[in-house]
């Protein structure tokens, strides 16, 4: 099982509308809103690495999405 949170800044006013499209992929577990450097915070969990990448190619494209930082969970519990 992998895990990560990809971390996603939005064209201005886009926010809600890129949590919107997250909230309906299979992939994405969950997904906020944020103050601060990013504007928007997806939790995904997939079986396997391949899976992990391609939801995250997914994710960057995304219409409205900017930029994108990706944090591979390493030590799952």
């Amino acid at each position: 099982m992998n895990k990560g949170f990809i971390l996603l800044n939005c064209d201005l006013g886009a926010e809600e509308y890129i949590v919107e499209e997250l909230k309906h992929m299979e992939d994405v577990k969950n997904a906020y809103l944020t103050f601060g450097a990013y504007d928007v915070i997806a939790e995904v969990q997939t079986q396997d690495q391949d899976a992990f990448e391609k939801a995250v190619a997914t994710i960057r494209k995304l219409s409205r999405v900017v930029s994108t930082m990706t944090l591979n969970v390493i030590n799952q519990q």
